[in-house]
């Protein structure tokens, strides 16, 4: 009988060590004790009067493009037009759901990160990188259908063009997103970040921690994580659903209590993170729901995107105690009505807008 233990427990451990590494072996979680919100003082807040910016409601219905290239412009405000670039895959690799992008990031290499949540599954989805590079040499942006019909067989197989299109696509693995719509570049250290903001339903999360988790390039999914809780002088935070960061490595996110719109800057390290509420409290919002914040590298502006309405303002306006004014901001109404999902820059200064509803990626006509 001992023998036969002794046999099983030998087989047991065989097994084990055959078995991937554990999530504990990859994945890096550390629990920060130390509050991630500091120097919150109430009576320091400060209201802007923006009126530049105009609130935009979210519409009763959004728009669903249909052909090959898109527009969508201002109709009043700062001056800008998005064009279509690139149609995203429909359907993705081994038809999966790819209808659904949240969150969008471009590298200095010009690698664009794409953050796919499907409907059918709740606070998880995968990112897809994009070469760019490869794309454009490919004819991607003089037929951006080339992309989107990319893994739709022809005669039960794919084209030689296709397995090249499909060289300059990496598809990344499941993994626990939450809402999935802050994923974001740093253009100091060309890390990547994004909240797991995990939600019960719509808008209402799980916790009160905020999580920020560090994506690995390589594998295209979380390998460190750090765990806090965002509260000082009275204020208590769930975590953010959006993120941005500037050339100097500082990191952004914006969130509206109620009482207009609060922008916090910080640190995000391997094992420690940091904000500061700017204490300026955004009087006039660009829109009902929020839905990315951008950062232009070479106008060094900060960009809070709704549906059918950006805003943006100087980053360098909220050192100190800030100092934002009417006069620092720009605005821009846009139409048609479509569900704006991430807006992100390349190092030339022009924005890529992600959209739903036929996922694409729109380029800005000059430098917003």
């Amino acid at each position: 009988m001992k023998y036969r233990k002794a046999g099983l427990v030998a087989f047991i451990a065989a097994v084990v060590f055959m078995l991937p590494l554990s999530a504990s072996a990859s994945w890096k979680i550390v629990h920060q004790k130390s509050s991630g919100l500091v120097g919150y003082h109430r009576y320091l807040m400060r209201k802007i009067n923006d009126k530049k910016v105009h609130f935009v409601k979210v519409p009763k219905s959004y728009v669903h493009a249909s052909g090959s290239t898109h527009t969508i412009k201002s109709t009043k405000g700062t001056k800008v037009s998005f064009t279509t670039k690139y149609l995203l895959p429909s359907p993705g690799r081994n038809k999966a759901r790819w209808g659904n992008p949240q969150s969008i990031a471009i590298s200095k290499g010009r690698l664009m990160y794409v953050v796919y949540c499907p409907t059918n599954l709740k606070n998880k989805g995968q990112i897809v990188r994009y070469n760019l590079n490869t794309l454009d040499k490919l004819g991607i942006r003089s037929s951006p259908k080339l992309l989107q019909s990319v893994y739709v067989k022809h005669k039960g197989k794919y084209s030689a063009l296709q397995k090249r299109i499909q060289k300059a696509i990496k598809v990344g693995p499941m993994f626990t997103t939450g809402h999935g719509q802050s994923l974001a570049y740093n253009f100091k250290s060309g890390a990547l970040y994004m909240w797991r903001d995990k939600e019960q339903s719509a808008r209402v999360p799980t916790s009160m921690y905020g999580e920020i988790q560090h994506i690995s390039p390589k594998s295209l999914r979380p390998d460190r994580m750090v765990r806090f809780k965002l509260s000082s002088g009275g204020m208590h935070l769930p975590g953010g659903h959006d993120l941005a960061f500037d050339k100097s490595g500082n990191a952004y996110f914006w969130t509206n209590p109620g009482a207009g719109g609060y922008v916090y800057k910080g640190k995000i390290s391997a094992k420690h993170v940091s904000f500061r509420l700017t204490h300026q409290i955004i009087k006039h919002l660009p829109g009902t729901r929020i839905q990315s914040m951008g950062y232009n590298p070479v106008r060094k502006r900060l960009y809070l995107v709704s549906d059918g309405s950006i805003a943006s303002f100087s980053a360098s306006r909220l050192k100190g105690r800030g100092s934002l004014t009417n006069s620092n901001f720009n605005w821009s109404s846009l139409s048609p009505k479509r569900e704006l999902e991430g807006l992100a820059f390349d190092k030339s200064g022009h924005g890529y807008l992600l959209s739903n509803r036929q996922p694409e990626v729109l380029e800005s006509s000059h430098r917003y």
